[in-house]
């Protein structure tokens, strides 16, 4: 059974463990306590194969910025989270895309944007346009999602899968083994 080593990052807040337990475990985490790093094993079938996908769930704050470089560089995929409710979460994201291209050195690593809680539609300040223009000119994948409303979130973990599988295939006949990703290997966007 192949592994797949996933990276949830973002700011703090935005909804990154929500989604992990929504996805591994099937329940939405209502109170919001503060991640150090937590892990996730859950056993899935994609495109007909059994899976196993080890979810790394980070830190958002600003104490635990250290350890990234380390599970940026051991992670295969990673989901970018940031809330539809926050500006800044969703700036935030052009640093972290920075650092994983720097620590994996590669332009090409799986990468999905994630614009989490759109359920609270009225209390939106990043339109989905932006989500949208910001994974085109990364050329990489966007959805949005809503762990409180089990939206998209199975498809975002399945989506880097996928992006993995197509990017291994890829580089399979370079010399570097895993490396990069697809990029751009799915574009369907959330049509919410």
């Amino acid at each position: 059974m192949r592994e797949y080593k996933l990276v949830v990052l973002g700011s703090g807040g935005v909804g990154k463990s929500a989604l992990t337990v929504q996805f591994v475990q099937g329940v939405f985490v209502e109170k919001y306590d503060p991640t150090i790093e937590d892990s996730y094993r859950k056993q899935v079938e994609i495109d007909s194969s059994q899976c196993m996908l080890e979810i790394l769930d980070t830190a958002g704050t600003e104490q635990f910025t250290a350890m990234r470089d380390l599970y940026m560089k051991n992670g295969q995929g990673f989901l970018l989270v940031y809330s539809i409710t926050s500006q800044s979460s969703f700036n935030d994201l052009a640093e972290l895309r920075e650092q994983i291209l720097r620590v994996k050195d590669s332009d090409n690593v799986p990468i999905i944007v994630v614009g989490n809680k759109c359920d609270l539609e009225d209390e939106r300040t990043v339109g989905k346009e932006r989500g949208h223009s910001l994974a085109r000119q990364w050329n990489c994948a966007f959805l949005e999602t809503s762990a409180k409303a089990k939206l998209n979130v199975q498809e975002v973990f399945f989506d880097l899968v996928h992006q993995i599988n197509s990017n291994s295939s890829a580089d399979s006949g370079k010399k570097r083994k895993g490396g990069g990703g697809s990029g751009g290997g799915s574009s369907k966007c959330s049509a919410l």
